[in-house]
Protein backbone atom coordinates (compact mmCIF):
# COMPACT_ATOMS: atom_id res chain seq x y z
CA UNK A 1 0.00 0.00 0.00
CA UNK A 2 1.21 3.34 -1.22
CA UNK A 3 1.06 5.80 1.93
CA UNK A 4 -0.63 9.12 1.08
CA UNK A 5 -0.27 12.77 2.41
CA UNK A 6 -2.58 15.84 2.13
CA UNK A 7 -3.17 19.17 3.76
CA UNK A 8 -6.05 20.15 5.86
CA UNK A 9 -5.50 22.91 7.61
CA UNK A 10 -3.09 25.64 7.96
CA UNK A 11 -2.23 29.41 10.02
CA UNK A 12 -2.77 32.18 7.70
CA UNK A 13 -2.37 35.98 8.58
CA UNK A 14 -5.38 37.90 9.68
CA UNK A 15 -6.92 40.63 7.10
CA UNK A 16 -5.01 42.88 9.30
CA UNK A 17 -1.31 41.78 8.60
CA UNK A 18 -2.59 40.99 4.79
CA UNK A 19 -2.76 44.60 4.24
CA UNK A 20 0.51 45.34 5.73
CA UNK A 21 1.87 42.64 3.13
CA UNK A 22 2.74 39.74 5.49
CA UNK A 23 0.88 37.47 3.45
CA UNK A 24 1.92 33.56 3.91
CA UNK A 25 3.12 31.41 7.01
CA UNK A 26 6.52 32.08 5.98
CA UNK A 27 6.07 35.88 6.44
CA UNK A 28 4.26 35.17 9.29
CA UNK A 29 6.73 33.31 10.86
CA UNK A 30 9.13 36.19 10.45
CA UNK A 31 6.72 38.90 11.72
CA UNK A 32 6.67 36.45 15.17
CA UNK A 33 10.36 36.98 15.12
CA UNK A 34 10.26 40.24 14.84
CA UNK A 35 8.08 40.54 17.79
CA UNK A 36 10.75 43.05 19.98
CA UNK A 37 10.81 45.25 16.66
CA UNK A 38 8.05 46.86 16.31
CA UNK A 39 8.98 49.80 13.36
CA UNK A 40 10.84 46.65 11.32
CA UNK A 41 7.89 43.98 11.78
CA UNK A 42 6.30 44.15 8.38
CA UNK A 43 9.27 44.02 6.62
CA UNK A 44 9.15 41.47 4.30
CA UNK A 45 12.25 42.15 2.13
CA UNK A 46 14.56 40.43 4.77
CA UNK A 47 12.17 37.61 5.76
CA UNK A 48 13.97 34.71 3.94
CA UNK A 49 17.39 35.86 5.15
CA UNK A 50 15.75 35.99 8.89
CA UNK A 51 14.47 33.22 8.60
CA UNK A 52 17.57 31.08 7.76
CA UNK A 53 19.67 32.67 10.28
CA UNK A 54 16.82 31.48 13.37
CA UNK A 55 17.20 27.62 12.01
CA UNK A 56 21.08 28.06 11.57
CA UNK A 57 21.60 29.26 15.34
CA UNK A 58 18.24 27.17 16.60
CA UNK A 59 16.00 30.13 17.56
CA UNK A 60 12.78 27.86 17.26
CA UNK A 61 10.25 29.81 19.29
CA UNK A 62 9.28 31.73 15.96
CA UNK A 63 8.34 28.71 14.12
CA UNK A 64 5.70 27.63 16.82
CA UNK A 65 3.72 30.78 16.22
CA UNK A 66 2.25 28.71 12.54
CA UNK A 67 0.63 25.22 12.28
CA UNK A 68 -0.28 22.91 9.80
CA UNK A 69 -3.09 19.65 10.18
CA UNK A 70 -1.97 17.17 7.34
CA UNK A 71 -3.79 14.06 6.67
CA UNK A 72 -2.10 11.15 6.34
CA UNK A 73 -3.23 7.55 4.97
CA UNK A 74 -0.64 4.55 6.20
CA UNK A 75 -0.50 1.02 7.36
CA UNK A 76 -1.44 0.95 11.28
CA UNK A 77 1.72 -0.25 12.37
CA UNK A 78 3.54 2.84 10.81
CA UNK A 79 0.48 5.05 12.36
CA UNK A 80 2.20 3.27 15.80
CA UNK A 81 5.60 5.29 14.75
CA UNK A 82 3.75 8.44 14.15
CA UNK A 83 2.29 8.49 17.30
CA UNK A 84 5.27 8.44 19.03
CA UNK A 85 5.76 12.14 18.27
CA UNK A 86 4.15 13.54 20.98
CA UNK A 87 4.85 17.44 20.22
CA UNK A 88 1.77 17.25 17.19
CA UNK A 89 -1.86 16.83 18.27
CA UNK A 90 -3.36 13.48 16.68
CA UNK A 91 -6.69 12.13 15.61
CA UNK A 92 -7.11 8.84 13.65
CA UNK A 93 -9.70 6.50 12.73
CA UNK A 94 -11.21 4.24 15.25
CA UNK A 95 -11.69 0.48 14.94
CA UNK A 96 -14.04 0.32 17.97
CA UNK A 97 -16.37 2.59 15.92
CA UNK A 98 -15.75 2.08 12.04
CA UNK A 99 -15.46 -0.98 10.21
CA UNK A 100 -11.80 -1.15 8.89
CA UNK A 101 -12.39 -3.28 6.28
CA UNK A 102 -15.55 -1.82 4.58
CA UNK A 103 -13.98 1.51 5.04
CA UNK A 104 -10.25 0.95 4.59
CA UNK A 105 -7.54 -1.35 2.37
CA UNK A 106 -5.84 -4.19 3.25
CA UNK A 107 -2.59 -5.14 1.02
CA UNK A 108 0.29 -6.89 1.44
CA UNK A 109 3.65 -5.43 2.32
CA UNK A 110 6.85 -5.70 -0.11
CA UNK A 111 9.25 -8.54 0.47
CA UNK A 112 12.83 -7.19 2.14
CA UNK A 113 15.66 -8.72 3.86
CA UNK A 114 16.60 -8.62 7.71
CA UNK A 115 20.00 -6.76 7.53
CA UNK A 116 22.61 -9.60 9.09
CA UNK A 117 24.47 -6.35 10.71
CA UNK A 118 21.94 -3.94 11.62
CA UNK A 119 18.48 -5.20 13.55
CA UNK A 120 17.12 -1.89 12.44
CA UNK A 121 17.85 -2.12 8.58
CA UNK A 122 16.41 -4.10 6.20
CA UNK A 123 17.78 -4.89 2.81
CA UNK A 124 15.36 -4.71 -0.45
CA UNK A 125 15.21 -6.88 -2.84
CA UNK A 126 11.57 -6.42 -4.55
CA UNK A 127 12.11 -2.79 -5.60
CA UNK A 128 15.87 -2.24 -6.19
CA UNK A 129 16.74 -2.54 -9.88
CA UNK A 130 20.17 -2.74 -9.64
CA UNK A 131 19.70 -6.56 -7.22
CA UNK A 132 19.82 -9.90 -10.00
CA UNK A 133 17.46 -12.20 -8.43
CA UNK A 134 17.64 -15.78 -8.61
CA UNK A 135 14.75 -18.39 -8.67
CA UNK A 136 14.84 -18.68 -4.74
CA UNK A 137 14.74 -14.75 -4.28
CA UNK A 138 11.47 -14.93 -6.94
CA UNK A 139 10.00 -17.61 -5.18
CA UNK A 140 10.54 -15.97 -1.53
CA UNK A 141 8.76 -12.76 -3.23
CA UNK A 142 5.88 -14.63 -4.71
CA UNK A 143 5.32 -16.66 -1.46
CA UNK A 144 5.62 -13.62 0.50
CA UNK A 145 2.97 -11.61 -1.02
CA UNK A 146 0.68 -15.36 -1.39
CA UNK A 147 0.37 -15.99 2.02
CA UNK A 148 -0.04 -12.60 3.01
CA UNK A 149 -3.03 -12.29 0.94
CA UNK A 150 -4.06 -15.46 2.54
CA UNK A 151 -4.05 -14.10 5.72
CA UNK A 152 -5.58 -10.70 4.64
CA UNK A 153 -8.69 -13.29 3.25
CA UNK A 154 -8.52 -15.22 6.50
CA UNK A 155 -8.12 -12.00 8.85
CA UNK A 156 -11.37 -10.35 7.00
CA UNK A 157 -13.65 -13.98 7.50
CA UNK A 158 -13.17 -13.86 10.53
CA UNK A 159 -13.78 -10.08 11.56
CA UNK A 160 -16.71 -9.93 9.17
CA UNK A 161 -17.85 -13.64 10.98
CA UNK A 162 -17.57 -12.01 13.85
CA UNK A 163 -19.92 -8.56 13.24
CA UNK A 164 -22.70 -10.44 11.98
CA UNK A 165 -22.74 -13.04 14.70
CA UNK A 166 -22.94 -9.69 17.27
CA UNK A 167 -19.08 -9.54 18.49
CA UNK A 168 -18.17 -5.85 19.49
CA UNK A 169 -16.04 -3.81 17.20
CA UNK A 170 -13.29 -3.43 19.77
CA UNK A 171 -13.44 -7.32 19.65
CA UNK A 172 -13.22 -8.44 16.49
CA UNK A 173 -10.53 -5.12 15.33
CA UNK A 174 -7.91 -7.79 17.43
CA UNK A 175 -7.88 -10.20 14.29
CA UNK A 176 -6.85 -7.70 12.00
CA UNK A 177 -3.17 -7.38 11.31
CA UNK A 178 -1.64 -4.01 12.18
CA UNK A 179 1.10 -4.49 9.83
CA UNK A 180 -1.54 -5.20 6.45
CA UNK A 181 -5.13 -2.79 7.36
CA UNK A 182 -5.18 0.80 6.86
CA UNK A 183 -5.27 3.35 8.60
CA UNK A 184 -6.11 7.60 8.15
CA UNK A 185 -5.19 9.84 10.72
CA UNK A 186 -4.93 13.79 11.24
CA UNK A 187 -1.47 15.29 12.31
CA UNK A 188 -1.66 18.81 13.45
CA UNK A 189 1.99 20.82 15.13
CA UNK A 190 3.98 23.93 14.77
CA UNK A 191 6.33 24.24 11.74
CA UNK A 192 8.76 23.75 14.22
CA UNK A 193 7.47 20.23 15.17
CA UNK A 194 7.19 19.55 11.41
CA UNK A 195 10.70 20.33 10.88
CA UNK A 196 11.92 18.21 13.45
CA UNK A 197 9.57 15.52 12.19
CA UNK A 198 10.52 15.63 8.77
CA UNK A 199 14.42 15.58 9.55
CA UNK A 200 14.14 13.09 11.47
CA UNK A 201 12.03 10.45 10.12
CA UNK A 202 13.35 11.17 6.76
CA UNK A 203 16.68 10.07 7.23
CA UNK A 204 18.28 6.72 7.23
CA UNK A 205 17.69 4.46 10.14
CA UNK A 206 13.92 5.12 9.87
CA UNK A 207 12.01 2.38 8.33
CA UNK A 208 11.05 3.00 4.66
CA UNK A 209 7.45 2.91 4.72
CA UNK A 210 7.97 6.21 7.69
CA UNK A 211 10.60 7.21 5.31
CA UNK A 212 8.17 7.56 2.66
CA UNK A 213 5.38 9.43 4.73
CA UNK A 214 7.48 11.49 6.48
CA UNK A 215 8.89 12.92 2.82
CA UNK A 216 5.60 13.43 1.43
CA UNK A 217 4.75 15.49 4.45
CA UNK A 218 7.71 17.52 3.42
CA UNK A 219 6.48 17.81 -0.38
CA UNK A 220 3.22 19.04 0.64
CA UNK A 221 4.26 21.62 3.77
CA UNK A 222 6.48 23.37 0.28
CA UNK A 223 3.03 24.23 -0.93
CA UNK A 224 2.75 26.16 2.08
CA UNK A 225 6.15 26.96 3.38
CA UNK A 226 8.28 27.18 0.27
CA UNK A 227 11.69 26.98 2.30
CA UNK A 228 10.26 24.16 4.34
CA UNK A 229 13.17 21.49 2.96
CA UNK A 230 15.66 23.72 2.85
CA UNK A 231 15.28 23.94 6.88
CA UNK A 232 14.99 20.58 7.35
CA UNK A 233 18.71 20.38 5.93
CA UNK A 234 20.13 23.40 8.28
CA UNK A 235 19.07 21.86 11.74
Amino acid sequence: MKSTVKLISYSKPAPELEKEGIDDCEQLVAYAARVSNPSNQSNTKTSSKLLDYLVTHKHWSPFEMASACLEITTTRDIARQILRHRSFSFQEFSQRYADPVKELQMSPREARLQDPKNRQNSIEIETDPSIQLDAAKQELITSWRRKQIGLINQSKDVYEWAINNGIAKEQARAVLPEGLVESRLYMNGTLRSWIHYVELRSAHGTQKEHQEVAIKCGEVLTEIFPNFNKYTKLI
